[in-house]
Formats: C-alpha cells, sequence, structure tokens
C-alpha cells in the first residue's frame, strides 16, 4: 500500500512537472533576450561615447590651432598658463585603457579605441607678433595693414575755435589814459574736412597711406574800433573750400612685442602743399587805401593748406598690460623754408615778404586702451603740441610767438563685421591756442 502510494504521488508530480515546466523556460527565455538587447544597446553607446572621446580631441586640437593663429596664448604663457592649464595639472592624471583590452562594462570581444590626450603637451604655440587693436584717438594707427590687403578709410572731422584779441596801438600820457587806438576783435572759426585715407600692407610689417582732404573753413571776425566815433560792431567773415594738401606716409613695425612687453612702430610722414595756402589769397588792406575806410589786414578768403612742404618723423609704441593697452606717439615736423614769397592785398598788389619758414612742432602724446567686448573698446588720452616761432629772412617775424596746443581725447570703436569698423573720437581744447571741440568720424573699410 505504501509502496502504491509513492508511484502514485511520484507520477502526480510527474504530471505537475510536465505542465509548468515550459511556461517557467518561456518566462527564462524572454528574460535572458531583454539582457542581451540591454547589453547590446550599452556596447552602441559606449562605442557612441568613444567616438564622441575622439572627436573631443580633435576639435580641442583645432582649438588650440586657431589660438596659435591668433595669438591668443601669449599673455597665458606670460602668466605661466591659463586657469584651464593649472586645473589639468591638479587634477590626478586618469589612465587610458590599453588599446586591445575590453572596456569597463563591454561585452566580451569589443575593445577599447585610442583616445587622444587632451591634456597640453610640449610648448605652447607661438604667439602672434601683430600688436593689439585698440579704438584709434590719434592720426596714427598701431595695427598696420596686413600683406596684400587694401583699406579705405573715409573719414569726417569738424572742428570749432573761438578766441578774444585786445590790441592796444598808440601811447599814454600819464597811467590808464591812453591816446590812440583799442581794437577789439573776436574771431570764430569752424573746419570741416572730408578726407579719403588708402593703406596698403607692402608686408605684414610695412604699410604705406595715402590721404587727399577737402577742406571748408569759415571763418567770424567782430571787431569794434573805440575813438573812431563808433558803437557798432563790425562783422567781417571769410570762407573757402577746396583740396587740402596731400600726404602719404610709411610704417613700419621695428620689433616682436607681446604680453608685456611694448610693441615699437616707425614712421615717416610727408606732406606736400597741394592746398590754396595762405601767401595765395588776397588780402585786405592794413593801413587806410580809401577815404574814410581803414582795411583789416585780414585775408579775404580762407585757405585750405598751409603753404609749406612738410616731413614729420615719429615712432608709435603699444603696451599690452591686460586688461588695458597703452599707447603712445612721439613725432617731430619739419617745415621747409620757402624762398622769394609774396602775398596779395588790396589796392597794393604784390607785397614781397621775402624768405618764410614756418615754426618746427614737436608733439607727444599718450593714452590707453580698454575692450569692453569683441566689438566695442573706448579708449582716452592725451596730446600735446610744442609749435615754434615763424621766421622771416632767418629772424623771428614779429608778433609771432611759440605756442603749446593741448588737447585731450576720448575715442569709441565698434566693428560691425570682419571688414567694417566705426570709429569716434572726440577732442578738447585744454589750451587757448587749440580749437574748442574735434570731432572726427572714422570707417575703415578692408577689402
Amino acid at each position: 500500500m505504501w509502496i502504491g502510494a509513492c508511484l502514485a504521488q511520484e507520477a502526480s508530480a510527474a504530471s505537475t512537472s510536465n505542465t509548468v515546466d515550459p511556461v517557467l523556460r518561456e518566462k527564462i527565455e524572454a528574460q535572458g533576450r531583454r539582457i542581451d538587447a540591454m547589453r547590446s544597446k550599452m556596447a552602441e553607446q559606449l562605442a557612441e561615447l568613444e567616438q564622441m572621446k575622439r572627436e573631443l580631441a580633435s576639435q580641442e586640437v583645432q582649438y588650440n590651432d586657431l589660438r596659435k593663429a591668433i595669438g591668443m596664448n601669449a599673455l597665458e604663457e606670460a602668466r605661466g598658463g591659463s586657469a584651464a592649464v593649472a586645473g589639468a595639472q591638479s587634477a590626478p592624471p586618469q589612465e587610458d585603457p590599453t588599446p586591445g583590452t575590453p572596456a569597463p562594462g563591454a561585452p566580451p570581444g569589443q575593445t577599447s579605441q585610442p583616445v587622444v590626450a587632451t591634456r597640453p603637451v610640449g610648448k605652447r604655440p607661438e604667439q602672434d607678433d601683430r600688436p593689439p587693436e585698440v579704438a584709434p584717438i590719434f592720426d596714427q594707427p598701431g595695427v598696420l595693414t596686413p600683406r596684400g590687403k587694401l583699406i579705405i578709410e573715409p573719414s569726417y572731422q569738424y572742428g570749432y575755435s573761438s578766441s578774444d584779441r585786445v590790441a592796444l596801438v598808440g601811447y599814454t600820457v600819464i597811467p590808464a589814459i591812453l591816446i590812440g587806438l583799442i581794437d577789439v576783435r573776436q574771431v570764430k572759426t569752424t573746419t570741416q574736412t572730408g578726407a579719403v585715407a588708402f593703406r596698403y600692407g607692402l608686408t605684414n610689417r610695412m604699410e604705406l597711406e595715402v590721404r587727399i582732404p577737402y577742406v571748408s573753413n569759415h571763418t567770424d571776425t567782430i571787431s569794434r574800433e573805440i575813438f573812431t566815433g563808433t558803437a557798432q560792431d563790425n562783422l567781417f567773415t571769410t570762407s573757402g573750400k577746396g583740396i587740402g594738401d596731400i600726404e602719404a606716409t610709411l610704417r613700419y613695425q621695428l620689433n616682436d612685442g607681446g604680453a608685456d612687453k611694448p610693441y615699437y612702430v616707425g614712421w615717416f610722414r610727408a606732406k606736400s602743399r597741394t592746398g590754396r595756402d595762405p601767401f595765395e589769397v588776397t588780402s585786405d588792406c592794413v593801413t587806410r587805401c580809401l577815404e574814410n575806410f581803414t582795411g583789416t589786414g585780414l585775408p579775404l578768403q580762407s585757405p585750405t593748406g598751409t603753404g609749406f612742404y612738410s616731413a614729420q618723423a615719429g615712432v608709435t609704441w603699444l603696451y599690452p598690460s591686460d586688461p588695458v593697452v597703452f599707447f603712445g606717439n612721439l613725432s617731430y615736423l619739419h617745415n621747409f623754408e620757402r624762398k622769394n614769397v609774396s602775398r596779395n592785398v588790396v589796392l597794393a598788389g604784390k607785397q614781397f615778404l621775402g624768405d618764410i619758414k614756418a615754426g618746427d612742432i614737436a608733439d607727444i602724446s599718450l593714452g590707453m586702451g580698454l575692450s569692453l567686448n569683441e566689438k566695442a573698446s573706448i579708449s582716452i588720452g592725451y596730446d600735446q603740441a610744442f609749435v615754434g616761432r615763424t621766421q622771416q629772412n632767418g629772424d623771428p617775424l614779429p608778433g609771432s610767438a611759440r605756442a603749446t596746443l593741448g588737447s585731450l581725447l576720448i575715442g569709441g570703436s565698434y566693428r560691425f563685421n570682419e571688414k567694417e569698423t566705426l570709429n569716434v573720437t572726440l577732442g578738447v581744447g585744454v589750451t587757448r591756442d587749440t580749437p574748442d571741440t574735434t570731432i572726427t568720424v572714422r570707417v575703415p573699410i578692408t577689402l
């Protein structure tokens, strides 16, 4: 009986086992297929990750090449490396998997690919030898035109100046009593100059510039002569317009500068006298030339040129010191003497003046520029010129004196694109002989 019961129980268990085993087997097989699919997907993701690592390494190599091309590593090299390099040095090195060995988490049979190192190795790229760009406020730019490039720079300048003059012509018999003529004058001058400059890069360190100006002058002289029987102000107006003095400038970069290293650019400028000079215009008579009429001695038409050939030599320097750039100019201008000069006077014809030489000019200027972003920058500076006395026949001309011209300059620059830039400069005179206000607008265009 006991044996029969055991046989019946085994038969029942076998029957139950034959019923459940196919279901469990199907579940196990389905779970295995899901695990295989997840392994395959993980392998694909690991392969994509390795490909992204290789592309990132390639892009970092290209980025370093671009930094080398534009010289962005110069300042970092002077400081001993960038923060990124410092962080890479402070971080613990990670060993790359050896080629041919399975990557962590990769299925059997898949090996890791070699990854290009992204940490800087060896010597840094050489820095660019071109000076940094700043908003120009002086006549001489610091950045030269690249070789084979042509820059056309149209410009407009507006200047206004005013001065008061009191002339005492007579003698005194006792203090505070004058017998003679008192001439009080106010002179207001407006000058507008439109010019086109052409700059061409002969080499990466040398450029040639030719500038052609067109000048329009307007002068109002307000005077009142006391003791002549009138209490009314007299207005004497002169104006003139035409081409100015054409000039040519040659510039050459003397050295290789860099971060905390100055750049030096030497230049030489020659100025013609293509404009109408003061000796060509007709002047009013000085003494009484008609009945009851006294001349003013002023020109009847405003000149558009200086009347003298000039040569000017100088040097421009730039000193980058993050985050600003210091710059300046030092120059000397020589006016060549003119022989046998005459002027035209109303009713008197030609008046012989002899040999005339205008005073030479020594100029010094200082400034600093700050870049606000990749397109905008501002500059501030000061320019001072020392003008010598004018000579006639080798002797100082009576009435001429040395003059000091000082201007405070503020400028801004905005780059529209790689070829066009807008530069605006405001000049304020700080000495009596300097124009009160000067506004200059330049738009250099690279072809």
